[in-house]
């Protein structure tokens, strides 16, 4: 028998993965996002009426994904895997435990290297050469639960923020379609994380983003392309103004503003204040 579904958004992630299982034949037996009066100004907050009327599942709008309705609703409908994608609030153990097998989860890196937050900047400010996206088992730790699948993507040394955000999300959708069915006929195979080659990231501030002139040209055009849109960009204080830089190119021996070894030329920017 087929394993009951539930899946908890709030994000156009989240829908994408929703539609991918529909689009693949599958269907959910409960649907959870917040109530409509929150979270209004989210970056890329959605609404999940139409979906659930559309394809007749049932939804649940809620405060907290741990509330006792939360609890209740999963037990009324006997859910098996509860996909919590795109949320922000961490849920609880007796919410982790409620569903007969758990919840699954997703993480834009090669787990269990670089758990934790900001996943993308940090991938391109690291130079790395692959990163990734990970479906996981949660548990009570940070990107810690066990793997069920993941997906390579391939850096270079011009890929940015916004090329990068879009290849996690097309990934998470792809992950979707090659383990729904073996998540809906119990077949998943779960493996254990290898604490020993784990690496923790930590938050990123829009103040992180400053180029300082002690940088090189390889640092400063890192930043610029990991910190560029959806993120907040990075900046330059000439000591009259922020020059806020969206792309930007590098030449050793001329250019707007004096790096280390060599110069700048920003080309996307912004001049705010004076």
């Amino acid at each position: 028998m087929k394993k009951k579904i539930a899946f908890a958004t709030c994000v156009q992630l989240g829908l994408s993965c929703i539609e991918e299982i529909y689009r693949i034949g599958g269907s959910l037996d409960l649907i959870i996002t917040l109530k409509d009066e929150k979270a209004k100004n989210k970056s890329g907050r959605i609404y999940l009426d139409e979906i659930a009327n559309e394809q007749n599942a049932p939804l649940l709008k809620i405060d907290n994904i741990n509330d006792q309705e939360v609890l209740s609703a999963l037990k009324e409908h006997q859910i098996d895997w509860l996909f919590i994608i795109g949320w922000s609030q961490i849920a609880k153990k007796e919410v982790l435990e409620t569903p007969t097998y758990g919840c699954i989860g997703m993480h834009p890196t090669l787990l269990p290297v670089g758990r934790g937050r900001a996943a993308i900047p940090w991938a391109i400010i690291k130079g790395l050469k692959e990163t990734g996206v990970t479906m996981f088992k949660l548990d009570e730790g940070v990107d810690t639960g066990d793997i069920i699948g993941q997906g390579v993507i391939i850096l270079d040394q011009n890929t940015t923020a916004t090329e990068l955000y879009q290849n996690v999300d097309d990934m998470h959708i792809t992950l979707i379609g090659n383990h729904w069915d073996d998540i809906v006929n119990n077949n998943i195979t779960l493996t254990k994380q290898n604490d020993t080659d784990a690496t923790e990231w930590s938050g990123r501030k829009p103040e992180d983003g400053e180029i300082l002139s002690s940088m090189t040209m390889d640092e400063a055009d890192k930043l610029i392309r990991a910190v560029t849109h959806p993120y907040p960009g990075a900046f330059y204080n000439d000591g009259n103004s922020i020059i806020r830089i969206w792309s930007a190119k590098t030449d050793k021996n001329d250019g707007g503003i004096k790096l280390s070894d060599g110069y700048l030329i920003p080309i996307d920017y912004e001049v705010e204040g004076s």
